[in-house]
């Protein structure tokens, strides 16, 4: 109907004023009139609905329809980054307090895992009283802590519910955010993917740390009259799987600031990738490379090391009572081998003998120490000074002084006997460690799917604009 009205109008308009004649004249010539009349009707219907159809499909050629679903980008956003980041300094910050709750003796005091309601701590006395009742059944209230009461309780209980509620926080902070990012899809598909990792990560943190807490609840998963603690296998796991963590965010993060930042001025960022294919820092990155096994090698055997209480003993340094090291018979004492024929004698010790366990680790701070000066001269001469960028030379500097603070923190927390403070900060300090080598290595390379966008930029700049 509106196109009939609007033909008829346009009709109107074209037609000569001698066709608009009195009634009766019309009526004499209707068959010519309405002839004409309809051809420009038709003329005006047929290029409305050209007209129309070319508007439809050029808008559905630049809008999506509206069941289509909305495609992942190809770059993610800045606030993603950042968000990423401050995950990781959560996950930081947790891993430093799971130390402080270990060294206070406070991890085994939760006896129960309440995913859920555990969020809350005991609301009533009757409440308090009926946790404090489950601890006093625990080995470790029978064997160290029998003379606690109910006020000492409640210290360490809260230590290790801040432990656990800290834990649900990262969590919930991380998997929601997650959720709405990949529903939507407001990240690349590579980052939805290391998103959804690391959410699955997290939920599997938590059982493993509830797997290590039931170890120091059984009497039978360490030796009769020893100290009640947990597996310091279990303890190894709980703390390598935090670090992987930290590491996959961390880096998710700056991977994502950093390609917005080469992104902005893809002329640089093409100069630098050209550095970074320079033949002379191939030997340095694969370098770096070692050194962050090197590095998560060492953290592993302190952990090892904390979970048999090995630091003290022998705390002195860099003598480990009359010699260097221990006697052989002590290192490789028959007491640790469960097989008759002694086939794991080695590996038990190594891992389970406390003297052995904290040589290991001298041993492998040592060399760590050694490979990062090492490498650090080697920076600094030949072609490599010359052809390393700017931002990886201060990288390696940052690393150095990295590694000389926690060699002076591990050598005094062993000769103080392992005070709280100094332990917790010598924790930190292998945690910081881990990122300046984490963060040279990533100076040191430019993912392919980065190097796409920066050609991709590149060629767009240079077609000529009209």
């Amino acid at each position: 109907m509106l196109l009939l009205r609007s033909g008829i109008r346009t009709a109107a308009v074209k037609l000569p004023n001698a066709t608009f004649v009195c009634r009766q004249c019309l009526c004499q010539k209707r068959p010519v009139v309405s002839a004409r009349i309809l051809k420009l009707v038709r003329y005006s219907a047929s290029r409305a609905s050209t007209g129309n159809a070319t508007s439809a499909s050029f808008v559905s050629a630049s809008a999506p329809s509206k069941g289509a679903k909305r495609a992942f980008p190809e770059t993610n956003p800045k606030s993603v980054g950042y968000w990423l980041i401050g995950s990781a300094v959560s996950v930081f910050g947790i891993v430093v307090f799971g130390g402080l709750t270990r060294l206070t003796e406070s991890g085994l005091s939760i006896t129960e895992w309440k995913p859920v309601t555990g969020s809350l701590p005991p609301m009533s006395h009757q409440d308090w009283e009926a946790e404090f009742e489950k601890y006093r059944a625990s080995p470790e209230f029978k064997l160290l802590n029998s003379h606690m009461d109910l006020s000492e309780f409640k210290k360490i209980y809260y230590m290790e519910w801040t432990h656990r509620l800290w834990g649900r926080v990262i969590g919930l902070s991380f998997v929601i955010p997650t959720v709405y990012l990949t529903a939507r899809r407001r990240v690349t598909t590579r980052m939805a993917w290391n998103l959804v990792g690391i959410s699955g990560l997290i939920g599997f943190q938590g059982f493993i740390g509830w797997w290590m807490v039931k170890s120091g609840l059984k009497d039978d998963l360490f030796a009769p009259g020893s100290h009640p603690r947990v597996s310091q296998y279990r303890l190894t796991v709980h703390l390598a799987t935090a670090f992987i963590c930290y590491s996959w965010m961390l880096l998710s993060g700056l991977s994502i600031l950093r390609t917005r930042r080469l992104l902005a001025d893809p002329a640089t960022a093409m100069r630098l990738i050209e550095a970074l294919r320079n033949p002379a820092i191939a030997p340095f990155r694969r370098s770096v490379t070692a050194l962050t096994a090197l590095v998560s090698a060492t953290v592993l055997s302190g952990a090892l090391v904390a979970g048999l209480d090995a630091g003290l003993i022998y705390n002195e340094f860099p003598k480990m009572g009359l010699g260097l090291t221990p006697p052989a018979s002590e290192l490789w004492d028959e007491f640790y081998s469960r097989e008759e024929d002694g086939s794991d004698l080695w590996w038990r010790n190594m891992l389970e003998n406390p003297s052995l366990v904290q040589l290991d680790h001298r041993v492998l701070a040592t060399t760590t120490f050694c490979a990062i000066l090492a490498l650090f001269a080697y920076s600094r001469t030949g072609k490599v000074v010359a052809a390393l960028p700017k931002d990886a030379k201060k990288g390696m500097l940052g690393v150095v002084h990295l590694v000389s603070l926690q060699v002076a923190l591990g050598i005094t927390t062993l000769i103080y006997m392992v005070p709280i403070s100094l332990a917790a900060a010598h924790q930190a300090g292998s945690l910081a460690l881990l990122t300046g080598v984490l963060v040279l290595g990533h100076r040191l390379r430019v993912p392919k799917s980065t190097l796409s966008l920066i050609q991709k930029r590149m060629v767009t700049a240079s077609k000529p604009k009209y």
